[in-house]
């Protein structure tokens, strides 16, 4: 449900381990499936190839569908009109797992979509699409999600699938943890730049460090410990953002493997001139921040650039973007 990067991705790669898969999404991105069918790579030289006609194609919820499985993949502004949808037409108790950017995607889900049963997840790698209904897996990562009976016997398929999932008793120090990398997107789409060349260059990295100490200082307040994600504790990964650049390649080398292909989405939507999720990542620690009765003005400052980005539409470069945050 919103097949866009992710869900074409990871139903495109369940559907290449044949499993039935229809997509629902908007007509540029299926119109495309349509008469391409699905190529899926990613970094490691992986290659798959879904002809149109082993998907089921779809603009809405098609009407008597009993999925046993609804991948959510929709940004996160659409995610309450398409639970209400997907509420108004599943069967009771109908699995959702939310595969989606944030925090709190989930929960919106569940209010607008009481019927279904909403499980939290989360999505590590960054997916671009590379030409028509072509999709890449740029970074390396395993899907996370809620740790429940109903969706154990589907760890065994997405592994055979290539994506696999790992089930976790509590998920949101995952998602914080994840979050955390995140913070990365808005500096990336406003560098206009692909994310290893703007990784490379020291005052986004600053940037991106800054934003993570005060999301760090957020979470500790809260009482919140956000789960390592990679071969670093959250805590030491400012720290190596802000070594100079030589340096940061020989420690960073794992965080580097990303190929030239790779992108954020936020700048995707930035290209596309569409709105994007900086509410759902920085907004996230602005209003965990106001829950504790203190401020976030980086994270608030990061939303306001991006929100403004349509009356300036110029990349910025990482010195402007410094002075903007006050570093």
């Amino acid at each position: 449900m919103g097949a866009g990067t992710v869900g074409c991705f990871i139903g495109g790669s369940l559907a290449a381990a044949g499993v039935r898969v229809c997509l629902v999404g908007r007509p540029r991105v299926l119109d495309a499936v349509a008469a391409h069918g699905l190529t899926l790579t990613d970094l490691e030289g992986g290659r798959h190839q879904v002809p149109a006609g082993e998907l089921r194609l779809a603009g809405q919820v098609p009407e008597g569908v009993r999925p046993a499985l609804v991948l959510l993949t929709v940004k996160s502004g659409a995610t309450a009109e398409a639970a209400a949808e997907l509420g108004t037409v599943l069967p009771a108790g109908t699995l959702v797992l939310s595969l989606q950017n944030g925090i709190s995607n989930a929960a919106v889900a569940a209010h607008a979509a009481a019927s279904l049963r909403v499980m939290p997840a989360m999505v590590p790698y960054n997916i671009a699409e590379i030409g028509p209904g072509a999709f890449h897996r740029g970074t390396t990562g395993r899907l996370a999600a809620q740790d429940d009976p109903a969706l154990r016997p589907w760890v065994a398929v997405f592994e055979r699938a290539g994506i696999p999932i790992d089930l976790h008793e509590a998920l949101l120090p995952v998602q914080w943890g994840k979050l955390l990398f995140n913070l990365n997107n808005p500096v990336n789409a406003l560098s206009g730049l692909p994310l290893r060349a703007e990784l490379l260059e020291r005052g986004y990295r600053v940037c991106f460090a800054a934003l993570i100490d005060e999301a760090l200082a957020v979470l500790a307040r809260a009482g919140i410990a956000p789960a390592q994600l990679g071969p670093v504790p959250p805590a030491r990964i400012p720290a190596i953002l802000r070594l100079p650049t030589p340096l940061f390649r020989l420690v960073a080398a794992r965080m580097l493997r990303i190929d030239a292909k790779a992108r954020s989405s936020m700048a995707d939507d930035l290209a596309l001139g569409r709105r994007t999720e900086v509410d759902v990542l920085c907004g996230e620690v602005v209003r965990l921040a106001q829950a504790q009765g203190i401020d976030a003005p980086l994270n608030a400052k990061m939303v306001a650039l991006l929100e403004a980005w349509p009356e300036r539409r110029e990349r910025w470069p990482a010195r402007q973007l410094q002075a903007a945050l006050g570093l």
